[in-house]
């Protein structure tokens, strides 16, 4: 293993411990207030297999753990367990999920053809390797008999980047590419 390597893994490690635990806050100067840095997440779901039956997404086949990854400046990436995913769910504060729900972007592909929905997901439940959402569409619709897919979860916290469906819709100043 190469120095650079265990240099990346040190750092990678010390990244996710301080997300999974919370930053531990600085002593501020005399007459400076403390200020906490936040990670913002966004996630991505695999799934075999992907419907919407009425008002509920299901994700049938998922892995145990989901992807995330953060926005830049941090490029942060790895997996979490779907407990831990859960619990997001569950926390109190206006920038948790179960305060203000994600958007999130459906898109399956069955019989050569990939179709995307835009959604708003609430009370996420796990049946095995089933996972149910309760939705809100916001824009398009999937094909009736589902197939392989993934979900792309807007981030957790604020305030609202471009990448994430929200952000794009309030942004008033475009960047220049």
């Amino acid at each position: 293993m190469t120095r650079r390597n265990i240099l990346k893994t040190t750092v990678l490690t010390a990244v996710l411990v301080t997300w999974m635990f919370g930053l531990p806050e600085a002593v501020p100067a005399a007459g400076t207030p403390a200020v906490k840095m936040k990670v913002e997440l966004l996630f991505v779901q695999n799934a075999k297999d992907v419907t919407v039956d009425g008002g509920k997404l299901v994700l049938k086949g998922i892995g145990p753990t989901i992807l995330f990854f953060s926005d830049r400046p941090e490029r942060i990436a790895g997996h979490m367990t779907n407990d831990r995913y859960l619990k997001l769910w569950r926390e109190d504060g206006k920038d948790s999920f179960l305060a203000d729900p994600p958007n999130a972007t459906v898109s399956v592909f069955a019989e050569d053809t990939e179709t995307n929905l835009v959604v708003t997901l609430r009370n996420p439940q796990f049946t095995g390797d089933d996972l149910t959402y309760d939705i809100s569409v916001i824009q398009g619709k999937l094909p009736e008999k589902g197939g392989p897919g993934s979900v792309f979860i807007d981030i957790i916290g604020m305030p609202l980047t471009p990448i994430s469906y929200a952000g794009v819709a309030r942004r008033s100043v475009y960047r220049r590419w």
